[in-house]
């Protein structure tokens, strides 16, 4: 029986609820497929602050070196906002993304029929959406040098934010774009600036390099305002678009709000190796609901069909999970943030347990 290490990492909020009913599913699909995921659960963010003082401690940040993946609740809450930024929650998400070296962000969206007017766009333009965003996670403006403020003569300051890339940097994460997409529709875009930044032009130059490699999958070429234009024009158009940092943070909020609920979207963060990989929610910890029972556990479950597909090329079982969710919703079954007249209003614990019988 092949065997996997999970550090399971609840953190805050309804990081708990969500994480229960996720790592239920993972042990039945497991069971079915002759698969033993043994999960370590530690604290992390908040949680982690309360009982040692920091958001990471030394010895969960080896837990998630040593295991073959992460898988995260949320982390974050009004409690430790007024500490100071170097140790707020959200350091230990900084923290691992570094140490785990994360530096491919896969956010898909995808439009499921029964919640199709949930959207804030017409179900025509909207139905059959199934794109991924895939975001490089560890250069360009937000981590290039030089950047800061500083004062001029005149009394007057400026601001600098430098992008910068290097060939490695384009290559690894247009692989993991063209990799993607070989797993889906075989589509792949890739979207810059080339024609106003030479950064993106020598982006382009790269990925157009590496899509040599992969005669399969088709490759094309779109500006950033372009792209934001078109995901809500005609989303229908892409599968897996694969992008710089900056453009892709933005990119992926945008295509997330197609589907009309961020309760509904999981996402992955890989490194260079199988064994490097979280994979999360995009939502956040939403204290003012915690402890009620009516999150949405559906990103969270979701987050565990990536990480299925992703680190353990279980692409059955993961096809089972979005499977099993999808009939779900067929059934009516809604949580709060998706529930609407005339369908059945469910609890984080009964979305989770419908979830299993369907599976």
């Amino acid at each position: 029986m092949k065997r996997y290490s999970i550090a399971v990492l609840p953190g805050d909020g309804i990081g708990p609820e969500i994480m229960h009913e996720a790592t239920m599913v993972l042990n039945a699909v497991g069971k079915k497929a002759g698969v033993e995921f043994a999960l370590t659960e530690a604290l992390v963010g908040g949680s982690s602050i309360d009982a040692s003082g920091v958001p990471l401690t030394d010895e969960v940040l080896k837990l998630t070196l040593l295991s073959d993946a992460v898988l995260l609740g949320a982390v974050g809450g009004t409690k430790w906002e007024a500490l100071d930024y170097s140790i707020r929650p959200e350091r230990a998400l900084l923290a691992l993304r570094k140490e785990l070296g994360l530096f491919a962000n896969l956010r898909p969206a995808r439009i499921y029929k029964d919640l199709i007017d949930a959207s804030t766009l017409k179900p025509e333009v909207i139905d059959g959406v199934d794109l991924i965003v895939v975001r490089e996670l560890t250069g360009g403006l937000y981590f290039g040098t030089p950047k800061g403020v500083e004062k001029l003569p005149d009394g007057t300051e400026r601001g600098v934010n430098t992008m910068v890339y290097t060939t490695p940097e384009i290559e690894r994460i247009a692989k993991v774009g063209f990799e993607v997409a070989r797993k889906r529709r075989k589509k792949l875009l890739s979207v810059d600036k080339a024609n106003v930044l030479e950064t993106t032009e020598l982006w382009r130059r790269v990925v157009i390099k590496i899509g040599r490699d992969y005669p399969d999958v088709e490759l094309s070429h779109m500006y950033v305002d372009n792209c934001a234009m078109q995901l809500v024009r005609n989303p229908r158009q892409f599968d897996v678009i694969v992008t710089e940092n900056t453009f892709g943070d933005i990119l992926s909020d945008e295509a997330s709000m197609l589907t009309g609920s961020i309760g509904m979207l999981p996402s992955a963060s890989l490194g260079a190796t199988k064994n490097r990989a979280m994979y999360e929610p995009i939502h956040g910890s939403a204290p003012d609901i915690a402890g009620k029972g009516i999150a949405n556990p559906i990103a969270t479950i979701l987050s565990v069909a990536m990480m299925l597909k992703y680190s353990f090329e279980m692409e059955d079982a993961s096809n089972a999970i979005e499977t099993a969710v999808e009939k779900v919703l067929g059934k009516g079954f809604r949580t709060a943030d998706i529930y609407q007249p005339g369908t059945k209003k469910a609890s984080c614990s009964e979305m989770g347990e419908a979830v299993l019988k369907e599976l």
